[in-house]
């Protein structure tokens, strides 16, 4: 099977779509399908990634549709995924927990939006309905069923008609209410309340979760949602309360003894006031570009968040239009999901390779046949480290699934175990480096191997391409192909010789133009006004990151002061610590660091003392930025401000001076901003704030 997401053909691990018997192909998807269902549900470990899965659903459905003669009610298309555990009771829900329908582009979202306002037609409603839109949280579905305000039973969705009993391990979930509010306080609460919503494993815990694993010596989850579903399914309900599962509330089932509802915000708001967690981002939209607005904007900014989503919901508001348009069998139709383009793909791992970084840390990575996935065709993704390799089990010559999120480096998750080959042996770390040849060292207690040679090659040209980076010197020009080509003429070998480099010798050098040569030499003479705190960190010294670098910028106040650090007073530091400490001093009491930073000094690099290089028209206030600003990024925002003497931060609070809202803002945000009395600047206030 392939699916088409740039244009090109990709194997999704189903088979080459091709001229063949159509009943042959129907039965192939449809058992690849149902396994796929009894992977992902049952055992919490996916064959297939949510765009494959998506991919062979779609073509079912086309040959379904093609030949009307092979369509069946029991076939996948018309059921909903899922199955129950042997290891919990079943659950028959109040009403059908079903699935969604998908769309994935803009103009397949317009053409649902088209269709409802027909079957609304049909239905007798005049004009456009109100829509209401939601993130669609990766995670799993649970209905809570409360009884006169009491929390007496959870299940997963199972099939849709019948799921699993899981109110032992939803018990032991915090934000979870047991009991509604107004439950003894002489307030109204429903008989019978049932509520649908996401259970969900946040980033942080699963980062956090990942780590104390690694550190135990066992396998990493794939992702927050895999993580999710097998803490959930624990037998043991104390190991459930151990792993930070949270929950969002996104549906309202039965409500027998309640007050009744017209709107699907009205019932949000209900729930809110019972107790229960809902989403900030969920609102009602009045507009197909108010939909297209936000779909962009958490499409580009869905790693801003602490959760995971692949989506967005959008929804009929109105209830009474629900009932007269209703739903097929599997799914509703005044709802659909927006799916995003997919952060995991499956593609084969045509080999394992080595790189050495600027420390001479020999990092594994996989070189790929070409996949797109999230948003760029991916050819090379990393592996960690050795114990990592191990962990998952990777070799050349497997299916794997590979994950790109946003600007992280692609991520090899695992192998498609059913795919590997009986031949298939395990990849071994090498024992030398491939770049010089020498031992690889592995220093006790690290997870980490080295190349100890520091005149390796590979090292020589990171050091030199980190220390010109954007976030370092920023040297424009100076990337992996051009730094290759001086360190082959002799023209540089350490970061402090670029500041030795002559514009008649750059002329020299293959493909080089004057116009070249001149706008590279300019980049290196800017470069020297770059703040201490930037100079230290292109340094390349071993534990010493951004904000250590800052800290120890803001102590010394210039390099040469610098030169003289001592351990145990830059320890004395909050965010510094022994082993930075130990690092940098070794570094400055070395040779040739020491004589780095003093030719770096002669040349009159780092003369600005302070990181904020700019005015400080701002200093002394404190920004929060929300929402997406048309020409800039969140970064370059915050970076601006800074510039100015501003200080910036994530939160809303009585000492923030103003809430710079662009679109879609985050509706917690405002909301605090306005309750506090905390003033909201638009894009052009801000322009003119930057323009002091």
């Amino acid at each position: 099977m392939s699916s088409k997401g740039n244009g090109t053909e990709e194997k999704t691990g189903l088979g080459e779509f091709s001229e063949i018997d159509p009943k042959a192909r129907v039965i192939e998807l449809r058992s690849a399908i149902q396994r796929a269902n009894f992977a992902y549900y049952m055992m919490d470990s996916p064959e297939l990634t949510d765009a494959d899965f998506d991919a062979a659903m779609a073509e079912l459905k086309a040959i379904e549709a093609s030949f009307p003669g092979l369509d069946d009610p029991e076939s996948p298309t018309h059921k909903v995924g899922g199955g129950i555990s042997p290891l919990f009771s079943s659950v028959t829900h109040l009403s059908p927990m079903m699935s969604l329908d998908n769309v994935f582009d803009q103009s397949e979202l317009l053409r649902w939006i088209g269709r409802l306002d027909r079957s609304l037609e049909v239905a007798g409603s005049s004009g456009s309905a109100e829509l209401f839109f939601e993130l669609k949280i990766d995670g799993l579905a649970v209905s809570l069923l409360y009884k006169n305000g009491i929390l007496e039973r959870a299940a997963t969705r199972g099939d849709g008609l019948v799921g699993e009993d899981v109110t032992m391990n939803v018990m032991t979930i915090k934000v979870i209410p047991k009991v509604l509010k107004g439950r003894g306080d002489g307030k109204t609460v429903p008989e019978i309340l049932e509520v649908r919503g996401e259970l969900y494993m946040p980033i942080s815990a699963f980062d956090a979760l990942n780590r104390d694993r690694q550190e135990k010596g066992q396998g990493r989850f794939a992702n927050p949602r895999n993580a999710a579903a097998g803490s959930l399914r624990q037998k043991d309900p104390k190991v459930t309360a151990t792993r930070g599962l949270s929950f969002w509330c996104y549906q309202l089932g039965e409500c027998i003894g309640g007050p009744n509802f017209e709107t699907h915000h009205q019932t949000l708001e209900y729930l809110k006031e019972m107790g229960f967690p809902v989403n900030e981002v969920a609102q009602r939209v009045k507009s197909q570009g108010e939909i297209e607005a936000l779909v962009a904007h958490y499409e580009e900014h869905r790693h801003d968040l602490d959760y995971d989503i692949d989506g967005a919901v959008i929804k009929l508001d109105d209830l009474s239009l629900r009932e007269k348009i209703g739903s097929t069998a599997r799914a509703p139709r005044w709802a659909i999901a927006y799916k995003f383009p997919p952060q995991e793909r499956t593609t084969k791992l045509v080999d394992i390779l080595v790189s050495i970084g600027k420390s001479g840390k020999a990092t594994p990575y996989a070189v790929l046949e070409p996949v797109f996935v999230g948003g760029s065709t991916v050819q090379m993704a990393t592996l960690h480290n050795q114990d990592q390799v191990a962990i998952k089990d990777v070799r050349p010559g497997d299916v794997v699934v590979v994950r790109k999120a946003g600007d992280v480096i692609p991520e090899v998750i695992g192998a498609v175990s059913i795919e590997r080959g009986p031949d298939s042996l395990p990849w071994d770390f090498p024992k030398l480096c491939p770049e010089c040849g020498t031992p690889f060292v592995r220093p006790e207690g690290e997870s980490d191997t080295y190349c100890p040679n520091f005149d390796c090659p590979a090292q020589v040209l990171q050091r030199i391409v980190h220390f010109a980076a954007r976030g370092c010197m920023r040297i424009e020009g100076l990337g992996e192909k051009r730094v290759a080509q001086l360190i082959k003429a002799d023209l540089v070998s350490t970061p402090a010789d670029l500041y030795s480099l002559d514009r008649e010798e750059l002329l020299k050098l293959p493909n080089t133009k004057e116009k070249m040569a001149d706008s590279l030499i300019a980049q290196i003479t800017a470069s020297k006004e770059r703040p201490i705190s930037k100079v230290i960190l292109g340094l390349s010294i071993k534990h010493v990151g951004e904000s250590a670098a800052s800290l120890i910028a803001d102590r010394y106040g210039t390099l040469s002061a610098a030169l003289d650090a001592n351990v145990a007073e830059l320890s004395q530091i909050d965010g510094v610590g022994e082993a930075i400490a130990g690092s940098f001093v070794q570094y400055v009491q070395s040779n040739w660091g020491r004589t780095q930073i003093e030719r770096l000094i002669a040349a009159g690099v780092g003369r600005s003392v302070s990181a904020v290089v700019g005015t400080t028209a701002l200093a002394g206030r404190s920004y929060v930025v929300t929402g997406t600003i048309s020409d800039m990024t969140r970064e370059e925002v915050e970076s601006r401000l800074k510039e100015h003497g501003a200080k910036v931060t994530s939160s809303v609070s009585s000492a923030t001076t103003a809430l710079i809202a662009g679109l879609a803002p985050g509706a917690s945000k405002v909301t605090k901003a306005q309750k506090l009395g905390v003033v909201i600047l638009t894009e052009e206030d801000l322009r003119a704030l930057l323009a002091k």
